[in-house]
């Protein structure tokens, strides 16, 4: 941002504006706060004191204190304060100073994803680097070339890992890893709101299997936990990790004053409640800050509405003398080179304006952002705090805009502002014990090590499941143990975010097939099916061919006055009804509650042409691409 732009004065010329001002429905002013200091902790070694004190840092935040307190009693953590509270140094200095006082510690870093992985790699690099110490800081992950991963398995004193990599390339070979296994001091779970459901029940068990082979090393680390602000954090991690853990929660970081308000487009068919576009909206509201020099975060629903919204702010900008390439937008499907050069971009300032999905709610440090423009509620109180966060990082005045869209739940949290912000953030919810999901994982823990007789997984009997995959010819037992028996190769078969890990590449034919950009299996009849227009930094590529078979679809750049918007529809069918409850009580809507398992099939047949800026439907088209099917277990409802 200008440093002789205020953002007090941009928000008050934008209350000025009557065509924003007569659809603000609540503002709401966060006064700033003062930050709560405690000295460094006793034993806390000169050389990293005098790196701290050179990045600026000449004391530490109260809850800083506190986690580095709990750890030094033995005790595991979970540390819960707002985005950019400085979270990373709670386990950043226990770790260095554990490696300092014994060369042979080794701590374990686990990240939801290979941004973040890489964007915390590099200031833990910088920390360890300036010691001057003989301190080995690591990224192990799917990008690591061949060559390194030997070395990072001898020496890394610090490895920064995602789930994915940790349950797939290291927990099925440890015994390369036994140098990291023998001396591990410190785990560290970032973004533990991150995981809930079916992606939390999995990493749950991925720990199980991870503290089981730490037993086999007689090694017994600590886990350090960061997450944003949800209502059962403690309860959430102790579930994750199977021990209990002290909250730390008392906030002592600054915050600036941040400005909310809830914005409601103007309706413009009465009859059907429909209001005007969010995108639009969004647009008119995001250009005010970045035509006047506010550096701004939008976020938006889906990857369509980010593409869109890039390409209308770049217009904006474009028509207001303003520079259009200043506007980017950031969702998943980028290279990474392209994320990467984004995320430096809006650090350094060079980038005025980022549009986003979710992908930039976690934690990765993009610098000093003024102003969030939230195009539709995101879904959960958690997430709007979260996103908000990402502005007045370093202080001084945020604003942060919730623009409503049509839909009900937007409708009921913009015209109920007190609900919002009285309520508590939502609970993040697991089930370790899901016994499709642990046994899948129970493979993969006795191909790792064999089972002994009265060993539990977790605290889980799992004896009668053991029995079972016996009974399949998956185990065998001989000797008091369980042993794995079959030639396949458990972790590969399981994906723990999704139902198929495979990827879709985008290249463009113009520029001798060179890699676009990439798209996740799912997602793929969606935006790529030919005849589509996709859009890729504000450009439209149309779509020529999509082969199925060899995930590849193939675009060239035109230049389009349309996009298109696929239509998909989602049939459930139930395949077993494995228990009934019914409701004994009259008044109740319900007559009966289910569960078995179903069968949901997703088929997208059609897509619609629209019209950039009118947002009118100009065409439609067929879409050819399989069926989508997913069986799954399902909890149902019936009503009277």
């Amino acid at each position: 941002m200008n440093e002789h732009v205020s953002v007090a004065a941009v928000l008050e010329a934008l209350e000025h504006k009557s065509s924003i001002s007569r659809n603000i429905t609540r503002k709401k002013v966060i006064p700033a706060r003062d930050a709560e200091y405690a000295d460094f902790p006793p034993g806390l070694a000169p050389e990293l004191a005098a790196v701290l004190r050179s990045r600026g840092i000449e004391r530490l935040y109260s809850h800083q204190a506190d986690a580095i307190q709990a750890l030094s009693r033995g005790k595991n953590a979970v540390i819960v304060t707002p985005t950019a509270s400085g979270k990373t140094l709670c386990y950043n200095i226990p770790s260095v100073q554990a490696i300092l006082n014994n060369p042979e510690s080794r701590s374990l870093y686990i990240f939801p994803t290979k941004a973040l992985s890489q964007d915390q790699y590099k200031e833990l690099y910088e920390i360890t680097g300036a010691l001057g110490r003989d301190i080995r800081v690591f990224t192990f992950d799917g990008d690591t070339p061949a060559p390194a991963r030997k070395a990072i398995r001898n020496s890394g004193h610090i490895v920064v890992t995602n789930p994915d990599m940790l349950h797939s390339g290291i927990l099925p070979h440890h015994t390369l890893w036994i140098k990291l296994f023998e001396n591990l001091k410190f785990i560290v779970i970032d973004e533990v709101h991150h995981y809930r459901g079916v992606f939390g029940s999995h990493l749950a068990n991925v720990i199980r299997r991870l503290k089981r082979i730490c037993a086999f090393y007689q090694s017994r680390p600590q886990f350090i936990c960061c997450s944003a602000t949800i209502e059962n954090p403690r309860e959430l991690t102790e579930r994750l990790v199977g021990e209990p853990f002290e909250l730390v929660d008392r906030n002592g970081a600054p915050q600036g004053e941040k400005v909310i308000y809830f914005y409601n487009p103007p309706v413009v068919n009465r009859e059907l409640g429909i209001r005007r576009s969010v995108v639009l909206e969004a647009r008119k509201i995001a250009a005010h800050f970045l035509t006047n020099g506010v550096q701004t975060i939008v976020f938006a629903r889906s990857r369509l509405r980010v593409e869109i919204l890039v390409k209308y702010l770049k217009r904006e900008l474009g028509r207001l003398k303003g520079n259009p390439e200043s506007v980017k937008g950031y969702r998943g499907g980028y290279l990474p080179t392209e994320r990467h050069a984004i995320e430096a971009g809006i650090k350094k300032g060079e980038i005025l304006g980022v549009v986003s999905t979710n992908a930039l709610e976690l934690g990765i440090d993009i610098g000093q952002l003024h102003a969030v423009v939230l195009a539709g509620y995101p879904g959960t109180i958690s997430s709007a705090w979260q996103q908000g966060g990402r502005a007045g990082r370093k202080g001084g005045t945020a604003a942060i805009v919730l623009v409503a869209s049509s839909s009900p739940l937007d409708q009921f949290i913009v015209n109920h502002p007190d609900y919002f912000f009285g309520a508590s953030p939502e609970a993040g919810i697991v089930n370790p014990d899901n016994i499709a999901i642990m046994a899948s994982h129970l493979k993969c823990a006795l191909f790792e090590l064999p089972f002994e007789d009265n060993e539990t997984f977790g605290g889980a009997d799992v004896r009668p499941l053991l029995e079972h995959l016996e009974k399949e010819g998956l185990f065998r037992h001989t000797g008091g143990r369980w042993y794995y028996a079959s030639d396949v190769y458990p972790a590969e078969g399981i994906s723990l975010r999704s139902a198929t890990a495979e990827n879709f590449v985008i290249l463009d034919t113009v520029h001798g097939n060179k890699v676009l950009a990439e798209l996740d299996y799912d997602s793929a009849p969606f935006f790529i099916h030919t005849e589509a227009v996709y859009i890729h930094q504000s450009r439209t590529y149309y779509i020529d061919k999509l082969d199925w078979d060899r995930r590849t679809a193939y675009a060239r750049e035109t230049d389009l006055d349309y996009y298109t918007d696929a239509v998909a529809k989602t049939d459930v069918r139930v395949l077993t009804q494995d228990a009934v409850s019914p409701e004994s009580d009259d008044a109740s809507p319900l007559s009966e509650r289910s569960f078995g398992d179903v069968s949901v099939v997703t088929i997208v047949s059609k897509f619609k042409k629209i019209k950039f800026e009118t947002h009118d439907n100009v065409g439609f088209g067929e879409v050819h691409t399989p069926p989508n099917e997913m069986q799954t277990e399902c909890c149902w409802f019936t009503f009277r």
